[in-house]
């Protein structure tokens, strides 16, 4: 994980191509251009139903990136909500050679000891404290909380208004449903559901989904019911 970078290039912003055209690519490109570091030059999208989005031209399919990269276009953003997905074309591009940067709202608040991987984008109102880790391509929604020593594992989603305290440990995958509260010390497994609001304040496995104040399994129909 490398040190986030705030300041602007001597030379200007750099071309960077968006992975994605929906609603989460709307609020990345607005990040993006706050930042100031990168200017989106196209969306990739081949089911995308406009021509461009906030005015960034949607380029077609995937199999343009090799045509922009002729370009000279090197970085590239990830915007899709599908953690799964997401952390599978961010590791394409990595090995194809691409740079993905992490884009970082200038109004959120990131501890200098905090550490932030690739492709990962912090929303305007996050906080990240002292020595907290997140994990490459997670997305820290708008006016979350992560408070200090959380480590936070690959492909992350904490939505907005989620409140992690100190000390929890999100595997990788792992989604908070908007709302969503976790207690200090507390382990939450790789590609674990808790629903939107959900008070989690005992450890969760792997790939559960959990749901209410505690947050608890969602418990399964009979199978005549479904």
């Amino acid at each position: 994980m490398g040190r986030i970078v705030r300041e602007r290039s001597a030379s200007g912003p750099a071309p960077l191509i968006v992975i994605g055209a929906g609603g989460h690519a709307k609020v990345v490109i607005e990040a993006i251009r706050a930042q100031g570091l990168f200017e989106p030059v196209g969306c990739t999208d081949p089911n995308a139903g406009g021509a461009r989005v906030l005015g960034v031209e949607i380029i077609g399919g995937d199999d343009q990136l090799d045509v922009m990269r002729a370009d000279g276009v090197r970085h590239i953003f990830v915007a899709l909500g599908d953690g799964r997905l997401r952390m599978k074309i961010g590791a394409a591009l990595l090995q194809k050679g691409f740079v993905l940067p992490s884009v970082i709202h200038p109004a959120a608040t990131i501890s200098p000891s905090a550490r932030i991987g690739r492709g990962v984008v912090v929303m305007a109102g996050a906080v990240i404290n002292a020595e907290a880790s997140i994990g490459d391509f997670a997305i820290v929604n708008t006016l979350a909380s992560i408070d200090h020593d959380c480590v936070l594992g690959a492909g992350v989603h904490v939505a907005p208004r989620t409140a992690l305290a100190g000390c929890v440990q999100l595997g990788e995958g792992v989604f908070l449903g908007i709302g969503a509260v976790v207690k200090p010390n507390i382990k939450i497994g790789d590609h674990a559901v808790v629903g939107a609001g959900g008070v989690v304040v005992r450890d969760l496995p792997p790939g559960i989904e959990a749901v209410g104040v505690p947050a608890k399994p969602r418990s399964k129909k009979p199978s005549s019911e479904r």
